[in-house]
């Protein structure tokens, strides 16, 4: 599992959130975010951005480029 995975699904159950509100908050499906986690699909940028202003992290520490 690469470290956008594992910080997105970090991220997703510490606050609390289902699959289908973090998919609601991204503009996406729950199986979306669910492939996302697994590695099984490639996030967008916009998406991307979504999440970060969401959870006040910057995109490189989703991506796993910074601590």
């Amino acid at each position: 599992m690469n470290k956008f995975c594992q910080r997105l699904k970090e991220l997703r159950t510490n606050n609390n959130l289902s699959l289908i509100k973090l998919g609601l908050i991204a503009g996406v499906s729950d199986m979306t975010v669910l492939r996302w986690e697994n590695g099984k699909s490639d996030i967008k940028g916009n998406e991307l951005l979504k999440l970060a202003i969401y959870f006040h992290v910057s995109t490189d520490y989703l991506l796993g480029l910074e601590d």
